[in-house]
């Protein structure tokens, strides 16, 4: 198991953004935030709102972490395959996200930066015992 550890993550918000846009007309949700990289995307709300909702924010921030973690492209190949294989729902990557959203530790680590919506997120990471190291891809037991 990887030890926990103190790390920084930084990121943005993006309101009125097109690509949570199309998330949202997808997902046939009123309000949607997405994280690509390291940058949430918001439609049809405001940074104010994400920010004061504590369950909303530590589940996007989670996201942020998946992204560091496994690096940019092979995450997203990662969600979008295990959206195929089990749904938006059963994504395994959404479940960690949803697990993440009581953990309020990680919220008390957010502070505002600077002025272009821009924050940093010192946070200790509680990293799924499935995650392989950053870089490595993850491996599959064998059925018994």
């Amino acid at each position: 198991m990887i030890n926990n550890k103190l790390v920084r993550l930084y990121f943005q918000i993006k309101e009125r953004s097109f690509i949570a846009r199309l998330a949202a007309w997808k997902l046939n949700s009123d309000k949607v935030a997405i994280v690509i990289g390291k940058t949430i995307h918001l439609h049809n709300t405001e940074r104010n709102e994400l920010l004061q909702n504590k369950r909303w924010l530590l589940h996007e921030l989670k996201h942020i972490e998946q992204f560091r973690h496994y690096g940019f492209l092979p995450f997203i190949f990662l969600y979008v395959w295990e959206s195929i294989r089990h749904g938006y729902t059963n994504n395994k990557y959404e479940m960690e996200a949803r697990a993440s959203e009581t953990d309020e530790q990680l919220f008390e680590y957010v502070e505002k930066i600077d002025k272009n919506n821009s924050f940093m997120s010192e946070e200790l990471l509680k990293p799924h015992p499935d995650l392989p190291p950053k870089g490595r891809p993850p491996t599959h037991s064998p059925p018994k």
